[in-house]
């Protein structure tokens, strides 16, 4: 009798739970879901979590394939070489193929007093954590937003509208992605709601207290709660595996998201970088890249070549409150370009995307394969040029360095 093929996938989120449904397609593989959590985290709510509008949470039972096991743990360490992985409650589950989709988080502030004094957003845990902190604020209190990505715009946007006095300091430019276009609208909205947004080379955080945040300029701004949404960072499983990583700590992969150490571990989602040029973090790209994931597998599986990463459709989404948002068009090099959807169409736009993600993954779990956005035409030849950019640009690096 011949032995199941063991997939273990480490994550839950969008990427891990896109590729463990679609390795349902072979009846012969069984897979092993690890997450820390016993429910799945729908992450482009967590504002609203924080807003009180919505709970970012989806049971599993809804996503995710029911032949997949879910085990409630956190991986401490990967043993390529036994082909295991050790879990922090005790034991180890062996495997044929690992999928490692960590996933992403806040990166760790530098800014003296933010660790203490700011409160992250990027997991359910410091949402829920966030909530109960601004119920108890009063109305009145200042709240400071720090970071005006997406995660920030959002946040800013969503307490604005419920009357809170918000500031929104964005240590550079508002919305760096967006372009000049979207960036005016996005501002004329945040103006409309009140938020007052501090931009520029003199908005940078150079240290925070529990009720003030000073800037490069020296200003100290009052502020009873602070949100911290400046950057993100991946987990250190990879790093404490002696795997090889980016310098963010992505696993470094090739083009098929096959790890450069090892054939039998596949990345995907935000801790993978597929031969040093990783996509941009985002809900957008990590569907797609757990189902290219998963095809990966399932190529090696038939004996067949697996095929390359191809990415032919970027954007930026964002909600500037339940009433208004915008749409952010893009090239295949990722830029966003002049074209954008905003106002209360934006806000549909957002809040079908958001609505259509676990579809998704349902989908993929009621039939494997259905999945097909990593398979449009297109996006190959570009992802080449920007390969071949990328790799001319590092050994230039590297002169200008000596």
């Amino acid at each position: 009798m011949t032995r199941n093929t063991q997939v273990v996938v480490i994550g839950g989120g969008y990427a891990g739970v896109m590729a463990a449904n679609r390795l349902m397609l072979r009846d012969d593989v069984t897979v092993t879901l690890v997450n820390p959590r016993p429910d799945f985290v729908h992450r482009v709510r967590l504002h609203q979590l924080v807003g009180g509008s919505d709970d970012a949470v989806v049971a599993y039972q809804d996503v995710l394939a029911e032949r997949v096991r879910l085990v409630v743990g956190i991986v401490t360490r990967i043993d390529a070489a036994e082909r295991s992985v050790t879990l922090a409650a005790g034991g180890t589950l062996g495997y044929d193929y690992l999928i490692y989709a960590v996933g992403s988080g806040s990166s760790e502030p530098s800014v003296p007093g933010a660790a203490e004094f700011a409160h992250p957003i990027s997991t359910l845990e410091d949402a829920q954590r966030l909530r109960p902190i601004l119920d108890a604020a009063p109305a009145t209190a200042a709240v400071t937003v720090v970071g005006a990505g997406p995660t920030g715009i959002e946040t800013a946007a969503e307490l604005a509208e419920q009357g809170r006095r918000v500031t929104l300091v964005c240590g550079g430019v508002l919305g760096p992605y967006l372009h000049t276009r979207g960036r005016r609208s996005v501002a004329k909205r945040l103006a409309k709601l009140g938020v007052t947004v501090i931009d520029g080379s003199h908005a940078k955080v150079t240290a925070m207290t529990r009720d003030a945040v000073r800037l490069a300029d020296g200003r100290e701004l009052p502020s009873e709660v602070t949100v911290w949404t400046a950057g993100f960072g991946v987990p250190d499983l990879a790093v404490r595996s002696g795997l090889s990583v980016d310098a963010v700590g992505r696993l470094l992969t090739d083009e098929t998201l096959t790890s450069v150490d090892d054939a039998r571990i596949v990345a995907a989602g935000d801790s993978a970088a597929p031969s040093g040029l990783p996509l941009r973090m985002s809900c957008l790209n990590a569907m797609p890249l757990g189902a290219r994931a998963a095809d990966t597998v399932l190529s090696r599986l038939a004996g067949e070549q697996p095929e390359n990463l191809r990415q032919s459709s970027y954007a930026q989404c964002i909600s500037l409150g339940r009433s208004a948002g915008i749409y952010q068009f893009a090239n295949r090099s990722d830029v966003a370009v002049w074209l954008h959807i905003d106002d209360g169409m934006g806000a549909w736009i957002k809040e079908f995307v958001c609505k259509g993600i676990p579809k998704h993954l349902a989908a993929e779990a009621h039939k494997p394969g259905s999945f097909k956005l990593h398979r449009l035409p297109g996006g190959a030849a570009k992802r080449l040029q920007l390969l071949r950019a990328n790799h001319a640009e590092a050994p230039a690096a590297a002169d200008r360095a000596v």
